[in-house]
């Protein structure tokens, strides 16, 4: 037998089940960037799986620029960045994700629930048979994405806040036949990389969705109703209430593509008339306006995404005043 030198490596462990090793992130969006930041700090491998090779290198300049941000701000450190960066990956091939002990799904989808019973399955057919598998949608059940699956017990929804980097709180979602140990596999994840765990009873939209676009859609009315514009009415609940963004910023963060397609669902679970999507965001998704990453939302953005003004729906608000 020839004996290999690695096989001495003072990094060379053995897996024990029930830890997380290595993460494995589908569809690496502006969540997914966020999520393996942090899991990369925590010390863990990721792996993300993006749908082409362009996209691939467009995911890794930008969690690179990132972290070259947090250093400006003196959060981070030169060395720190290339070792955050070292345990980052990105493939377009399902076939790297095969050692990863914990899945998160965070894909962008216009067919939201087929297009992730499908993924699941897929992504199933890769992983061993212990390996967690979860979904950062919040408004869809984990019960009915599972249904594919040959084992749904290991399946449950991770909804991360907006941004995931910043905000100390996450929901855990467990379906109908989500496994105790699953469960508490991701409890133990979400601690590591320094998360509060919030454990919810599945329910489209848990508690964040079904209250924040609620929200988000009563500042549309007001603001259409000309009692008040962007500015203030954000102000008001950033400096009243101590919220960290205002309705109309945090919607911008959020993307208004998806906080129409969260409501949109709620619309359909509930049918009640407070999930009815405002005029005012049906107007700024069709014109493209969906908020920070394409540079204008309820307010405009420069390349960096500084705000730098409110949109002309807000102004014409001010006009009418």
């Amino acid at each position: 037998m020839i004996e290999k030198l690695e096989n001495y490596g003072l990094n060379t462990t053995v897996r024990k089940p029930g830890t997380i090793h290595k993460v494995g992130i589908i569809g690496c969006g502006m969540i997914g960037q966020d999520v393996a930041r942090l899991v990369s700090q925590s010390g863990t491998e990721v792996v993300f799986v993006e749908i082409s090779e362009e996209r691939r290198q467009e995911v890794l300049h930008s969690i690179d620029s990132h972290l070259d941000e947090i250093i400006n701000g003196w959060g981070l450190t030169l060395g720190e960045k290339k070792i955050i960066l070292s345990r980052i990956k990105g493939t377009v091939d399902y076939k790297d994700i095969r050692d990863c002990d914990l899945i998160i799904e965070t894909i962008s989808s216009e067919d939201p629930l087929e297009e992730r019973k499908h993924l699941f399955e897929k992504i199933e057919s890769f992983v061993s048979q212990k390996a967690i598998i979860a979904t950062s949608v919040s408004t869809l059940m984990i019960t009915d994405i599972a249904t594919h699956m040959i084992h749904p017990e290991r399946a449950l929804s991770l909804n991360f806040f907006s941004s995931p980097a910043t905000v100390k709180i996450v929901e855990v979602v467990r379906g109908l036949q989500t496994s105790d140990e699953a469960h508490d596999i991701l409890c133990r994840f979400c601690n590591m990389i320094g998360k509060t765990v919030i454990t919810v009873n599945e329910s489209p939209g848990s508690i964040s969705t079904r209250l924040i676009v609620t929200l988000i859609n009563e500042a549309c009315n007001s603001m259409v109703e000309g009692v008040s514009n962007v500015e203030d009415i954000d102000n008001i609940m950033r400096q009243g209430f101590g919220m960290q963004f205002g309705p109309f910023e945090l919607a911008d963060r959020i993307g208004l593509d998806k906080v129409l397609r969260y409501m949109n669902h709620l619309f359909d679970e509930f049918g009640l008339l407070k999930f009815k999507a405002s005029p005012m965001i049906k107007r700024l998704v069709r014109a493209n306006n969906l908020g920070r990453r394409t540079g204008k939302g309820f307010y405009v953005y420069d390349s960096e995404g500084r705000k730098t003004g409110t949109n002309v729906v807000s102004t014409q608000i001010k006009s009418n005043r």
